[in-house]
């Protein structure tokens, strides 16, 4: 299974990650001139050597109109704008202070954080107010792909909601300030382009460290993580640290949620190709995203099963409490008949669940049923890539399960679908079938 890892101990913009990537193709020049041909006005994207402690990346450079944003010492005060370089688009507002994290990433991305601060306000003022409509009609502009398109709307609106939540004020409202509109585009769209040109099969990302301490803004001071970012890392592992700054970017973290489907430690994988993404700011850490990008075969998630054993519950109410715990988030529910002291016989309930879902799970079980105990085990499993797919047949739409990976690769129809066609045109399961089959064909 073709496994992207992305390693965000220095946590992660959106700058590091578009060099991060453009390092683990073959052709680096062929992604420059594509993304100074895509229709970004005014916009010129390079890749440049950097080193880090040492250790030698690529850092890459986006100017508007000929002005790249630059990364002042004062992070604070210039930061936070081009932090919104980052996401500056979402926060503009308190962007800016988040952005004063910029330093860090300001490194990597700085470039535009600042921007727009400064040039970029006068530069192209214009983009300074772009509303999500705005950022839409841009991004639909541009020579890119449909799939392109879609996950670079689909990043900035999970910017534009954390923006929303943030201020109070519905989506439509939201501006991405100077920030963007312009480098921060090129930043989302170069990261969609290169997810495209790679094709995982998978994404898998590192906890994120986003820095600690504060940032100055416009509005004042506010806290690492800016509000906008620790609004998107919900759900996401992720930590505080030593270093004080604001190491991960609204664009970074939005980008991360966007793309990656699990967040751990790296997993057994045959790394084909390394990549380093460069950020300006010099710490004692080298300050990078680091991609790996190989094969893992069977790839394993972290399960948690619940169990408790029932011996004093009817059959109707040990189905309501199925009913119940799948209604909660249970990945399964299934029972078995077991033999109990005294000869008594019983009936094993079991659980599969998140790990994270599982006290949840507990206390249903415990609200539904007799037990006065329930057993946890945290286990690995094997799991296939999923995805799912809608196929026209002469009989009407199916909805079609794909099943990938470890030498698998199979499709199966969606049974209620297939049902409920075979009862209108009163023909055979297998009628139905044979139409998904040539319809894939």
């Amino acid at each position: 299974m073709k496994t992207l890892y992305l390693e965000c101990a220095m946590g992660a913009a959106g700058d590091m990650l578009t060099a991060a990537l453009l390092e683990l193709t073959g052709d680096r020049q062929a992604f420059i001139d594509k993304m100074n041909a895509i229709g970004l006005p005014g916009v010129t994207v390079a890749a440049e050597g950097s080193v880090k402690c040492g250790i030698t990346g690529t850092h890459v450079k986006v100017t508007v109109d000929g002005v790249e944003e630059e990364t002042g010492d004062a992070h604070d005060h210039h930061h936070h704008d081009h932090d919104h370089h980052d996401h500056d688009h979402h926060d503009h507002d308190h962007e800016h202070h988040h952005h004063d994290h910029d330093h860090h990433h300001e490194h990597g991305h700085d470039h535009h954080e600042e921007e727009h601060d400064h040039h970029h306000d006068h530069d192209h003022g214009h983009h300074h107010h772009a509303s999500v409509a705005d950022i839409e009609a841009l991004i639909n502009s541009l020579d890119v792909s449909d799939r392109v398109k879609a996950d670079a709307k689909a990043v900035y609106a999970l910017i534009a909601d954390a923006e929303s939540r943030v201020h109070g004020r519905p989506v439509t409202e939201i501006h991405f300030h100077e920030v963007g509109t312009l480098d921060a585009v090129a930043d989302v769209v170069g990261v969609c382009l290169l997810m495209e040109q790679l094709s995982p099969d998978q994404v898998i990302a590192s906890p994120v460290h986003t820095g600690s301490g504060h940032v100055h803004c416009a509005h004042g001071i506010l806290p690492v993580p800016a509000p906008a970012t620790a609004l998107i890392l919900e759900g996401i592992p992720s930590y505080g640290g030593e270093i004080r700054g604001e190491l991960c970017t609204p664009t970074g973290a939005a980008l991360l949620k966007h793309f990656v489907s699990r967040f751990g430690s790296r997993p057994v994988m045959a790394v084909e190709a390394i990549g380093y993404g460069m950020g300006k700011k010099d710490f004692e850490q080298a300050n990078c995203v680091r991609a790996f990008l190989g094969e893992s075969e069977g790839e394993r998630e972290t399960i948690t099963r619940l169990e408790c054993n029932l011996d004093d519950m009817t059959g109707e109410d040990i189905a309501f409490a199925m009913e119940q715990l799948f209604a909660a988030g249970a990945r399964d529910v299934y029972t078995q008949p077991i033999g109990m002291k005294k000869s008594r016989p019983g009936i094993l309930l079991s659980v599969i669940c998140l790990a994270q879902d599982a006290d949840q799970l507990a206390e249903v079980m415990m609200k539904h049923t007799t037990t006065l105990g329930i057993r946890r085990q945290d286990m690995s499993r094997y799991v296939l890539d999923r995805k799912q797919e809608t196929v026209t047949t002469e009989y009407g739409p199916v909805r079609v399960k794909h099943a990938s990976g470890m030498g698998v690769d199979r499709v199966k129809p969606e049974y209620e679908d297939i049902a409920a066609l075979a009862k209108e045109h009163n023909v055979p399961l297998s009628a139905i079938r044979e139409a998904v089959l040539k319809s894939l064909s």
